[in-house]
């Protein structure tokens, strides 16, 4: 039983070939995933996939790389968070490596998700990259190990690592682990608690080896969990039912059977 905790099953890649994916998580065991939102305007196609089936989830956010978007509101994201499939905020955080101009939008909006995600009671999607110091800090100030969540598709440091779990965070492996040149990033996989890993596909990207290149599925996630057992010399079997135990635990989802 394996769980994606990080896809886009709206975006136009697996939209177009949802019954092909879908069939493809029966065939591999992944019992449920969770669809993310990036933007307020295509919010409304996650809420449906969640409603239309009962092992998708989802989430509600604005992705940093969307500068061109409205402002985006507290109030807003915890009227949406109200509907029962929705378990998370996000995703969010910072990105510093496409935008290059000012970025204090980006700050701004991180901090209206967290203060979000602590009204409501909803962990975090936290996606963070080239601004590990400054989402770090954020984090601290807002308070939001009062929410908990995720750093979504790890690629950072230990020391990161280190600092997202002091503040209650769990870490999240993709398909990036298994390429060839992540040797840094299976040290990581290595010691971050397995009680407080997730693992995802943040599909239609990334695709784990021996995909590679491909488009990416949520059924594909049994690689990234394969690759963990591997590093840390763990049977599948242990690695699939901890981080699957942790995502219910984490978007506190009662109903776990498997409805595929």
């Amino acid at each position: 039983m394996l769980v994606d905790s990080h896809c886009h099953l709206n975006f136009p890649e697996l939209a177009a070939k949802l019954d092909d994916a879908l069939a493809l998580m029966r065939e591999n065991g992944v019992t449920h995933a969770l669809c993310v939102s990036v933007t307020l305007e295509e919010f409304p196609q996650v809420r449906a996939l969640a409603e239309r089936y009962p092992h998708i989830y989802g989430s509600v956010g604005v992705h940093p790389d969307y500068p061109d978007v409205p402002v985006v509101k507290e109030d807003d994201l915890v009227a949406l968070a109200a509907h029962p499939k929705i378990v998370a905020i996000g995703e969010t955080g910072l990105d510093y490596f496409r935008i290059k101009t000012d970025t204090e939008w980006q700050r701004e909006r991180f901090r209206t998700h967290i203060r979000a995600a602590r009204r409501c009671s909803k962990p975090l999607i936290i996606h963070t990259r080239d601004a590990a110091a400054d989402t770090l800090r954020i984090m601290s100030e807002e308070g939001a190990d009062k929410a908990g969540g995720v750093m979504h598709c790890f690629t950072e440091s230990w020391e990161v690592a280190r600092g997202a779990l002091d503040l209650g965070f769990h870490i999240s492996f993709s398909g990036i682990v298994t390429f060839k040149n992540a040797g840094a990033l299976r040290e990581v996989a290595k010691k971050v608690p397995l009680e407080r890993m997730l693992i995802e596909t943040d599909s239609p990207y990334l695709a784990p080896v021996p995909y590679r290149g491909k488009t990416n599925e949520p059924g594909l996630v049994k690689y990234v969990a394969e690759e963990i057992a591997r590093q840390r010399n763990l049977p599948l079997e242990q690695v699939a039912a901890t981080t699957t135990s942790n995502f219910f635990k984490l978007f506190n989802i009662k109903d776990s059977k498997p409805n595929v």
